[in-house]
C-alpha cells in the first residue's frame, strides 16, 4: 500500500490477548522520548485495544509491558535497560508475561537489546508499530524471542488504531522521517526521509478527531515547517495551517518542530491571521555559537534566528516562544557558549528545553575532536539553566494581572489541593495552576475558564481567586470527557447525550449505534 494512503489499518483480533480463563490480556505502555514517541504509543495502545487486549488499571500487573523508546539522548537509552532490568525479576514471578521493546533505539541497537537483555520477548522498530500484536502471538507460540525491523516505513502512524490519552487535544503526524543531517541527531538514520501525508488525509483525520470532541490540535513532523517537499510546495505548511482555520469547533492548533531554516514569511503570515492557531512557538536554537551550528550542520545562524523570532513578535506580539538548547557540543569553547549566553538573552524564551551534549553512537559528532569533560559541561549547562529560570521567571511576572483562557487538563494534576486549585494550558502553552472561587462550578477537564494570573514561578503561573473574573466555558470536549467517564464506568451517559459514540481507530472515525 502507497505510504500516502489514508486507508485505515484493521487489526485483528490475537488469540495471544486471551488468558487460558477466557479474559482478556492487559497491557501498559511506557514511553521514552518526544512527542512524536507519545503520538506512537497512542497508536500501540491502538493496535493492542484492537487486538483485544485491554489497558491494566494497575500497570504494575499487566500482562504485556510495551516500552517505547527514544534514541536521541543517552539517559533514555539508560532508563530502558534500567526499566528491563527491573522488569527481569518481575516476569520471573508472573507466569505468561510478555515484554516489548519499540521505537527508535529498538530501531538502532535491534539485536543489542537481547543480548543485554534476553528475558525481551519481542524487539520491533519505527517503521512496523503496527506488526506488535502479530509479534507477541508469534513470540507466545514459538516460545521464542521476535525480532521485526523493517528499514522503511510500512504505513503512516495515524492510519493505525489509537487510544487517545486526553478527550481534548490530539496529536496529528503530518509527515515522518528528516531529510536533514544534522551531525548530533541519529534521527534520520532511525525515522528514514521525510515522507508527507497528502492534505487531504490530514484534514480527514483532524476532522475525525473534532468529531470525537477533540478541540486542540498539535501537528507532528520531525521538520513540521518543510512539510510538502514530497509534492513540491513550499507553502504547503502555510496553507496546511489556514486550513485548520476552516474546521468548525477546532478552537486550539499547535504545531512542532519546525527548523529555523525553513521558517518562512508565509507560515508566520498564517499563524498571525489563522484565529485557532494558538501564540505559541517551538523554535529549535540549538546553540547561539555560528562555529558551533555550522559543527552541528544546522543551516542558519544566530542572526537569522533573531530575526526569524523579531517576525513573529512583530505579528503575534503575545506568542511564547521556546526552544531547544544543547550544551557541551564537540569544539565547543568558552566564546562560543557566551555567544549561546547571549542569544537566549536576546531570545528571551519562555522557557527552554536544555541538554548536555552526550555521544550518540552512529553520529557524526561521536567521533568528532573535542569532546568536552564532564565537569565543564555540567558548569556551562546550571549557568543556562539560571539564566532561562530568571528570564522565564521574568516573562510570567509580565503576565500579573493579564487574563488568561485556559483549557483545564486531566493530567496536570493538582497544585494544591488545600486551595483546590486545578491545572490546564493557557492559549500561549503556559501551565496555570488556578483557583475555584467559593460556590463555583468544577470544570471538567476539557472545558476552559477565564481566569486571572496573580502570581508566577519560572514554570507555571498561578491564578487565585479575583472577584468577578472567573468564567466557566463548558465545551464539547468536557462534553466527550464525561461519556469516556461514563463508559469506562458502565452508567449512562449525561441525561440529554445523545451524540453517538465515536471509536477512533485511524481513518475514517467508526461510528457504533
Amino acid at each position: 500500500m502507497s505510504l500516502a494512503s489514508a486507508e485505515r489499518i484493521e487489526i485483528a483480533p490475537s488469540p495471544a490477548a486471551v488468558r487460558p480463563d477466557g479474559s482478556p490480556r492487559s497491557y501498559t505502555v511506557r514511553t521514552l522520548g518526544c512527542q512524536m514517541n507519545v503520538h506512537d504509543s497512542e497508536r500501540l495502545s491502538g493496535s493492542l485495544d484492537a487486538a483485544g487486549y485491554v489497558s491494566a488499571e494497575d500497570p504494575e500487573q499487566a500482562d504485556v509491558v510495551v516500552i517505547n523508546t527514544c534514541a536521541v539522548r543517552e539517559n533514555a537509552a539508560n532508563k530502558l535497560y534500567g526499566n528491563l532490568g527491573y522488569l527481569a525479576g518481575v516476569k520471573r514471578g508472573r507466569d505468561g508475561m510478555q515484554i516489548a521493546v519499540g521505537g527508535c533505539l529498538a530501531q538502532k541497537d535491534q539485536g543489542t537489546i537481547l543480548e543485554k537483555a534476553p528475558w525481551v520477548d519481542v524487539v520491533f522498530g519505527t517503521h512496523n508499530m503496527g506488526s506488535l500484536p502479530a509479534l507477541l502471538e508469534r513470540s507466545r507460540h514459538n516460545a521464542e524471542a521476535q525480532i521485526e525491523i523493517l528499514e522503511a516505513l510500512e504505513v503512516f502512524p495515524s492510519t493505525l488504531p489509537t487510544r487517545r490519552d486526553s478527550a481534548a487535544s490530539g496529536w496529528v503526524s503530518i509527515s515522518v522521517g528528516c531529510n536533514n543531517t544534522c551531525t548530533f541527531c541519529i534521527v534520520p538514520a532511525l525515522r528514514g526521509k521525510e515522507k508527507d501525508r497528502r492534505p487531504g488525509d490530514i484534514l480527514a483525520e483532524v476532522q475525525a478527531l473534532v468529531d470525537d470532541g477533540v478541540i486542540e490540535i498539535t501537528l507532528l513532523g520531525q521538520n513540521v515547517n518543510t512539510y510538502g517537499v514530497e509534492f513540491g510546495d513550499r507553502q504547503a505548511f502555510g496553507k496546511l495551517l489556514r486550513a485548520m482555520g476552516e474546521i468548525a469547533g477546532l478552537e486550539r492548533v499547535r504545531f512542532t518542530s519546525p527548523h529555523p531554516a525553513a521558517f518562512t514569511d508565509d507560515v508566520i503570515a498564517a499563524m498571525a491571521e489563522t484565529h485557532n492557531v494558538m501564540p505559541s512557538l517551538h523554535m529549535p536554537l540549538q546553540s547561539g555559537s555560528d562555529t558551533v551550528l555550522k559543527a552541528m550542520r544546522r543551516s542558519y545562524r544566530s542572526k537569522k534566528f533573531l530575526g526569524i523570532l523579531d517576525d513573529v513578535r512583530a505579528q503575534i506580539p503575545n506568542a511564547a516562544i521556546t526552544t531547544d538548547i544543547i550544551v557541551g557540543f564537540p569544539g565547543e569553547t568558552d566564546d562560543d557558549f557566551e555567544d549561546t549566553m547571549r542569544v537566549v538573552e536576546a531570545s528571551r524564551f519562555s522557557s527552554a528545553f536544555t541538554f548536555q551534549y552526550s555521544i550518540r553512537p552512529g553520529t557524526p559528532a561521536a567521533t568528532m575532536d573535542g569532546q568536552l569533560p564532564k565537569a565543564v559541561v555540567q558548569e556551562r549547562y546550571e549557568r543556562l539553566m539560571a539564566l532561562q529560570d530568571r528570564l522565564s521567571l521574568e516573562e510570567n511576572e509580565a503576565l500579573i494581572g493579564t487574563r488568561a483562557e485556559v483549557l483545564v487538563s486531566s493530567n496536570e494534576g493538582r497544585k494544591d489541593s488545600a486551595r483546590s486549585r486545578l491545572s490546564g494550558r493557557a492559549e500561549d502553552n503556559r501551565l496555570v495552576h488556578f483557583a475555584l472561587p467559593d460556590g463555583a462550578d468544577e470544570p471538567r477537564p476539557g472545558d476552559v475558564v477565564t481566569v486571572e494570573i496573580t502570581a508566577a514561578a519560572p514554570h507555571f503561573l498561578i491564578a487565585d481567586e479575583v472577584a468577578g473574573v472567573y468564567a466557566l466555558r463548558r465545551t464539547r470536549a468536557g462534553d466527550a470527557w464525561d461519556r469516556r467517564q461514563a463508559e469506562s464506568c458502565g452508567v449512562p451517559a449525561p441525561a440529554g447525550d445523545t451524540a453517538p459514540r465515536a471509536v477512533s481507530l485511524g481513518l475514517p472515525t467508526i461510528r457504533t449505534r
